[in-house]
Formats: C-alpha cells, sequence, structure tokens
C-alpha cells in the first residue's frame, strides 16, 4: 500500500480572537501540537504550509498562532479546514503503533479465513481504540484495537488478521 504524505492532525472549529489565531479540534494526541513548528492547511485547492508561532490549550481545543495569518479576516474562510502534517514531521510510532490514515483501507480477514470488509475509521473510547470496519453487505463492525482481536496487520500486504470474540458480531 502507498503511503499518504501527509496526516491529519485537526479541524478549524473557529477564529480565536482578532489576530489570527485558530482553535483546532485534535484528532491526534493534544500534547502533540505543543512541539509543532510546521503544518499543512487544506484548503480545498492547496496545502497551504503554515509556520506555528504559538499553541495553547483550552477546554479539549488547541489554539494555534500562524506566521501566515494574522487577522480574523485571514482565518475565517478556512473554518472546518483540515491541518496536516508532513509524515516526515510526524511523531515516532513505537513498536506496533500504527498510523490511523495506513490502516485505513486494510482488508479485514479473520483467523479462520473469512472476509470481513475494509477497516473504515477509528474512534476512541475510554478503554481502547474501536476500528469500525464496513462489510460488503455496508453493515458497520466494531472491532476493539486490542491483541485478543486484531492479530496482525500487514501494510505491505494491505490486511488486518482479526479474531472475533464470542459476541462480537451477535446483534
Amino acid at each position: 500500500m502507498e503511503k499518504i504524505p501527509y496526516l491529519r492532525i485537526g479541524v478549524i472549529t473557529t477564529s480565536h480572537g482578532v489576530r489570527g489565531a485558530v482553535r483546532v479540534f485534535p484528532t491526534t494526541d493534544p500534547d502533540r501540537f505543543d512541539t509543532l513548528r510546521r503544518c499543512f492547511l487544506d484548503t480545498g485547492k492547496e496545502m497551504l504550509e503554515l509556520d506555528v508561532v504559538s499553541c495553547g490549550h483550552i477546554k479539549g481545543l488547541v489554539i494555534l498562532q500562524f506566521a501566515q495569518l494574522t487577522s480574523i479576516d485571514d482565518v475565517m474562510p478556512y473554518k472546518g479546514k483540515e491541518l496536516f502534517v508532513a509524515r516526515e514531521d510526524a511523531v515516532p510510532l513505537e513498536e506496533g503503533e500504527y498510523y490511523i490514515a495506513d490502516l485505513i483501507g486494510l482488508q479485514v480477514v479473520t483467523d479462520e479465513g473469512r472476509t470481513l470488509g475494509v477497516m473504515e475509521d477509528m474512534m476512541e473510547t475510554g478503554a481502547n481504540d474501536v476500528y469500525i470496519v464496513r462489510a460488503e453487505d455496508e453493515k458497520e463492525i466494531l472491532l476493539p484495537a486490542i491483541p485478543d482481536c486484531i492479530k496482525n496487520i500487514d501494510l505491505d500486504a494491505g490486511t488486518m488478521l482479526v479474531h472475533i470474540l464470542p459476541g462480537l458480531l451477535d446483534i
């Protein structure tokens, strides 16, 4: 599988003050922003490179100030737009960790050889992450991202091997 060059880190929710700062809903660890120096804004037409001047946190959101955006008028067109980092600037992963962007699109197969569907997204819960798999019949299958369930991820082959725990597919 080809790796995408950018990884999403958040979505601009609105402006913060009148000097061009933005409030960002983080889609990664909010502490990751504390060392962020450069990111990219998907304007819908281009990936605009932005230099981070300052970072703060308020009520679960991240407050960012960019060198290139200095007024409320500069940032309002970007409300709802996504922020990314270049893959080479991403936080390094530990053994057995994966970027969600790399997991999306994997074929999900059980250890009994049954194809479940395609990895579509991930949601965070209090206990563990949950992988959302879209079955061929368009049903959504939720798999806990725990070692008892997720047996192997092979990015090169584009597959995720899973073990279906008792009761997991019961409706």
